[in-house]
């Protein structure tokens, strides 16, 4: 069985909403996938814990989340696809902002 191409740590490289001073505020920004269906992201002062469910062509990584934004609990949803190398994805917060961004492999 080949492993998921989504699996692993990613840089992320660019938000739509925000700078990427913002985005490195705490840590170099970041989300994960990992084998479990689990994953992770950071960026700024957000921290989210995700729940990845991948396409049959596992082409597609889709996603709902739980975390916090400045500490205040914070839950959404989001998706990536992956094209030449680059993971670009699309993050939205329930009730609130949403934003693209683009990542590279760590």
């Amino acid at each position: 069985m080949n492993k998921n191409i989504f699996y692993g740590k990613w840089r992320i490289i660019e938000m739509e909403l925000w700078d990427q001073d913002f985005v490195d505020a705490e840590v170099p920004g970041y989300i994960s996938f990992s084998e479990n269906g689990a994953g992770e992201f950071q960026f700024g002062y957000v921290h989210g814990f995700l729940d990845c469910h991948y396409s049959d062509e596992k082409q597609k990584v889709e996603f709902s989340w739980e975390g916090n934004d400045e500490m205040d609990p914070a839950s959404g949803r989001g998706f990536a696809v992956l094209k030449n190398g680059i993971l670009l994805g699309h993050l939205f917060f329930h009730k609130g902002d949403a934003s693209g961004f683009k990542a590279t492999r760590e």
